[in-house]
């Protein structure tokens, strides 16, 4: 396993859950630039391992799962190496977006977009993402005016998949992290991409993307395999073949 200054990266017994964690505590774990570079090699890495089927993204200590930026390491930098950290976390950005899909908070969680109150653009796709999680109206609203939306609101509004009491976030992701670790690999990974994808475009479009990813999935190994473990009763054991 790769050593990385600022992440503390696990796997299962069976190496097909991957947890990612956030470690640098005693600063709310604010990403400086070595941890940006940590990120990027982190989840390029992850993104080429045949073996890992899910991934648990967390922060360590009790404080924040991740305060943002380093603005204290900011505070010295001249606008051209902040652009060049910029650049460090975009890749890092693009390497997660093919990685996560939902959020497991903790009831005291606190969720935010406060750039706007320091001057700051919202780095990383927040302006991005937010609108197409939570729709346009809200998204505006919280990054317009940077104010913190509590773990309640969040999961109402359709941010947080699952809302459990404190302490109990890790496990209950890790929960859902075996669960799919048990299906058909090829199988989430072509559903996950006609998703992200058909989000993108039209219905006419995202059918025909759907389609596609359905026939790709049709000539596994794995598909046979999970047809045969139906009729014979009993659990399939896929390869991701």
């Amino acid at each position: 396993m790769t050593a990385y200054r600022h992440l503390l990266v696990t796997r299962s017994d069976d190496g097909d859950i991957v947890t990612v964690t956030l470690n640098r505590p005693e600063q709310m774990n604010a990403m400086n630039t070595a941890m940006g570079e940590d990120l990027l090699a982190c989840f390029e890495g992850l993104s080429r391992d045949p073996l890992v089927r899910a991934v648990v993204f967390t922060g360590a200590g009790d404080k924040a799962f991740c305060a943002g930026g380093d603005l204290k390491e900011r505070n010295e930098m001249t606008d051209e190496t902040w652009r060049a950290q910029h650049v460090i976390f975009e890749r890092g950005a693009f390497s997660l977006l093919r990685c996560p899909d939902f959020i497991v908070a903790s009831e005291t969680a606190v969720f935010g977009v406060p750039e706007t109150t320091l001057g700051i653009f919202p780095g990383i796709g927040g302006t991005q993402l937010l609108p197409r999680i939570l729709g346009a109206p809200l998204a505006k609203e919280l990054i317009f005016t940077g104010r913190r939306m509590k773990a309640d609101e969040a999961k109402a509004a359709g941010l947080i998949n699952h809302l459990v009491p404190a302490g109990r976030a890790r496990g209950k992701a890790l929960e859902i992290a075996a669960t799919i670790a048990k299906n058909g690999p090829i199988a989430v990974r072509q559903a996950k991409k006609a998703i992200a994808y058909g989000l993108e475009t039209d219905l006419d479009t995202a059918m025909i993307l759907a389609i596609e990813a359905y026939n790709a999935t049709v000539v596994t190994e794995d598909r046979l395999e999970g047809v045969r473990a139906f009729n014979e009763k009993r659990k399939p054991q896929f390869k991701g073949k």
